[in-house]
């Protein structure tokens, strides 16, 4: 005789309500500690974790369950990285360049819009660099630009989407020699300066 009598129906009953009182404590202070947690991760407001917690332990499994209905949607690091996200995408909005006279996008190599022909930018007289409207000198090779070369690739033909309307032609500039030769088969267009339009 070992002196500890377990074959006793009564023992196995108190044994196993034990075991089960154990693991429905452990379940219970596990689902506290995972809703603490989990709010920590959703929320910096330290009543609100408090709070959340406090519930699941005094209502235990519905207590869980309402706070699994009305948890914030994503953690703050999720936020985090949205927010970067659309700070990203709104930069890269930002610095795609406009068109000033018709809002278009355009490209920063185009000399003018593709849309209105508002003149964007102008070449440099010395090597050819593109180069904005307002600058008298090219910072690439140092030229100085005058304005009468700055007109120079111009042509005041008028081209427009309306009706013709009867106007005495102005002028047309001739394109330096040193162009390149393609730019001289081009269709010849009007071209506005940035500047001079009227919005």
């Amino acid at each position: 005789m070992l002196g500890i009598d377990l074959g006793g129906s009564s023992d196995l009953l108190t044994i196993g309500l034990v075991y089960v009182g154990i693991l429905v404590a452990a379940l219970w202070l596990a689902m506290i500690v995972w809703t603490y947690r989990d709010m920590r991760a959703r929320s910096r407001d330290n009543l609100a974790q408090i709070g959340v917690a406090f519930m699941v332990a005094l209502l235990t499994f519905p207590g869980w369950f309402v706070y699994l209905l009305v948890r914030p949607r994503e953690t703050l690091s999720e936020a985090y990285e949205r927010s970067l996200e659309e700070e990203a995408l709104l930069q890269e909005i930002e610095e795609k360049p406009t068109c000033p006279g018709c809002g278009q996008r355009v490209k920063h190599d185009w000399q003018a819009c593709a849309f209105c022909h508002t003149r964007l930018k102008k070449s440099c007289t010395h090597c050819n660099h593109l180069l904005e409207l307002s600058w008298d000198l090219c910072p690439y090779c140092a030229t100085i630009q005058s304005q009468d070369v700055q007109d120079d690739f111009l042509n005041l033909e008028s081209l427009s989407y309306s009706a013709p309307q009867q106007q005495t032609p102005e002028p047309r500039i001739s394109l330096r020699q040193n162009r390149p030769a393609n730019t001289q088969s081009a269709e010849q267009v009007e071209f506005i300066d940035a500047d001079d339009y009227e919005y």
